[in-house]
């Protein structure tokens, strides 16, 4: 009897998959008059769609006249609205088109489900009349996102402390900061609010406590060597980001020389974060394989998902000297059952000089045996060639930085593995080299 059961099992998945095609199909013929309709329509150009009607109750405005011209298209897929039921994260794939640069990919975010965009206008309604509906527009006029009017100077860490992430323990620094870099005004480049017009303010401080993605994008840019995607602009509840390339997760069965150098920098990303001349440091809190991206060109690894980004101003923590300030911080390894899971305390990130997070965070959900993503264990550097898991130095250093035995052992275990990686990346690398320059000498001899 028991042998007949992956037999049934077996007609049971044939027949599943036959009523999924099935049913895809149906749909199909349901919307056949919309899906033609998609095709032909840009509803990039609706100002429902984006939500431009809803602002200032949104995240900015410069790139409606892109969006209004029709530069901005989605791409095939992106098109079939019936199938945003799969799409939960509202992040979508576009075509812009610029007249003497042609076309690129870019990248467009609603910046949250369709229920947390819900659930804001909710809140915004609420705090202005005391009912979960109203006029959007009137009602932002009514909320803490007006109160800071133009006759306040700055925008002060005890007015927008805890909104989010970003701002979890804000210094004035850091606020200046992403004042005087807000890309969705014309006249940036000061940290003054009141240079700031009304809904220019009210935009900001909307994104501030909403989703800080693209804060953290324009305080920190790829320009300068930060790791991030490039940001580009917004319209109404849309907002377009650099089109990085395919996600970490797509690399996670390539040739062992390619894992290598994407882990080598992925612990470079997470030193950069913790450690830089700007004395800011960036606790990534929410680390998963889908949250970064490489490019198609360069191999470069990219941070593509930024709203849970905690930043501590290490200049202020020395300047204010809170307790323990100046003790190391460890962050505690914790067994746990779900995907991309972190234990972490937010005031003690923001409480201490020396963390050890960021590295924490890169060892046990991408890196060593404890990650696990899509039902796949092992991580990034799962199945090393045979010489390198006989020496166990690698497996040694992984463990170390992940679950450390020794106090403070994650710092140091996180400094060799850099090193070690950087080793490895480069004998691969020679290695590569040495083997095309005899395979072109052998061809050159045979011709």
């Amino acid at each position: 009897m028991l042998r007949f059961l992956p037999l049934k099992l077996g007609r049971l998945y044939r027949c599943l998959k036959l009523l999924l095609v099935v049913g895809l199909f149906v749909i199909l013929l349901m919307n056949t008059h919309n899906l033609f309709a998609s095709f032909q329509k840009n509803e990039l150009t609706d100002r429902r769609f984006i939500n431009l009607n809803k602002c200032p109750a949104c995240f900015g405005t410069s790139w409606c006249r892109k969006f209004m011209n029709g530069q901005v298209s989605f791409e095939t897929w992106g098109r079939l609205r019936f199938l945003d039921v799969f799409n939960v994260k509202n992040v979508y794939f576009a075509q812009y088109g610029e007249p003497r640069e042609g076309t690129r990919r870019v990248v467009l975010k609603r910046l949250g489900s369709n229920q947390e965009l819900a659930e804001i206008d909710q809140k915004i309604c609420k705090r202005a009349t005391g009912r979960p509906r109203c006029d959007l527009i009137q009602a932002m006029y009514k909320t803490e996102f007006a109160r800071i009017n133009g006759d306040v100077r700055l925008l002060t860490p005890e007015v927008v402390e805890g909104w989010s992430d970003l701002v979890h323990c804000p210094s004035q620094r850091l606020l200046d900061r992403v004042v005087r870099r807000y890309a969705e005004t014309k006249d940036s480049g000061s940290f003054l609010l009141k240079n700031l017009k009304d809904t220019e303010r009210m935009q900001l401080l909307m994104t501030l406590a909403f989703n800080p993605e693209p804060l953290v994008l324009q305080s920190f840019p790829s320009d300068e060597g930060w790791p991030f995607a490039k940001y580009l602009g917004a319209c109404g509840r849309m907002v377009a980001v650099n089109y990085v390339g395919e996600e970490l997760w797509s690399f996670y069965n390539a040739p062992w020389e390619k894992r290598v150098d994407l882990a080598r920098q992925l612990m470079d990303i997470a030193e950069q974060l913790t450690n830089n001349d700007f004395e800011f440091a960036l606790y990534l809190l929410d680390v998963s394989f889908d949250n970064f991206a490489v490019g198609p060109r360069d191999g470069k690894v990219i941070v593509v998902d930024a709203e849970n980004v905690l930043v501590a101003d290490k200049r202020l923590i020395k300047q204010n000297k809170p307790e323990n300030y100046d003790v190391w911080y460890e962050s505690r390894f914790e067994e746990c059952d779900r995907e991309a899971c972190l234990s972490f305390s937010k005031d003690s990130l923001c409480s201490r000089v020396t963390v050890d997070h960021n590295y924490y965070a890169i060892c046990q959900n991408l890196l060593s045996r404890f990650a696990k993503w899509r039902g796949s264990t092992g991580g990034l550097l799962h199945d090393p060639p045979a010489h390198i898991a006989k020496d166990g130095q690698l497996e040694a250093l992984l463990d170390e930085c992940t679950k450390p035995k020794k106090r403070y052992g994650r710092f140091q275990a996180a400094k060799e593995l850099r090193e070690y990686l950087t080793q490895l990346a480069a004998s691969s690398s020679s290695a590569t080299a040495r083997f095309k320059r005899n395979h072109d000498e052998k061809n050159g001899s045979v011709r």
